[in-house]
């Protein structure tokens, strides 16, 4: 029980919203760049296939 008070306690001390999340934003940004590269290249990998005619 003495840990569940000590994590109570530690959630009293967050403030909403002052969280840094720099991190985050920045893996998030590398992760939508990733999709889209990865989007584009399928879709031109599927034109060129199309108009090869396999």
């Amino acid at each position: 029980m003495a840990d569940d008070d000590e994590g109570q306690k530690n959630m009293k001390d967050e403030t909403p919203g002052k969280m840094n999340i720099e991190t985050q934003e920045k893996t998030f940004e590398g992760f939508v760049k990733a999709v889209t590269w990865s989007v584009v290249t399928i879709i031109v990998i599927l034109v060129v296939i199309a108009m090869i005619g396999a």
